[in-house]
């Protein structure tokens, strides 16, 4: 489906996955803290779904726009493995196509923090990132 809206993808059947586009600049972040705060940030080794958000649309997924950032995320994913008791499941494809959120969902923690999802599961996560990883955030 081509610029499904996020109610399409969170119904599921579109084929998309939710996801989160990050454009960065590696003179100042290097792709490996990225994906370390990856795996902190949710479960990598849980097959299409992230708490209690379940479905394709949840699945855990890295897309790059590179040849080089596959070969880096993948050497990732197969170092990490190591930390974690179950198979990673993270799948690693090319970016195709991006479909930018709509208004209301764009910055949606920033702009609806006391919304009972933000509570209780976005904030914990912001939090611990913020913490495990505050020496990249100076």
């Amino acid at each position: 489906m081509d610029n499904p809206s996020y109610e399409d993808v969170c119904n599921g059947g579109t084929g998309h996955a939710e996801v989160l586009k990050i454009e960065y600049n590696p003179k100042e972040i290097r792709l490996v803290d990225l994906l370390r705060a990856f795996v902190e940030m949710h479960d990598p080794t849980s097959k299409d779904r992230q708490g209690a958000d379940i479905g394709s649309q949840y699945r855990s997924i890295i897309l790059y726009t590179e040849p080089a950032q596959k070969e880096a995320i993948e050497d990732f994913l197969k170092k990490a493995q190591k930390s974690f008791d179950k198979p990673i499941v993270t799948q690693v494809r090319k970016l195709d196509k991006f479909w930018t959120a709509e208004e209301y969902h764009k910055d949606y923690y920033s702009k609806n923090p006391l919304q009972p999802y933000c509570l209780f599961v976005t904030r914990p996560k912001v939090e611990k990132i913020k913490k495990e990883f505050k020496e990249l955030l100076k």
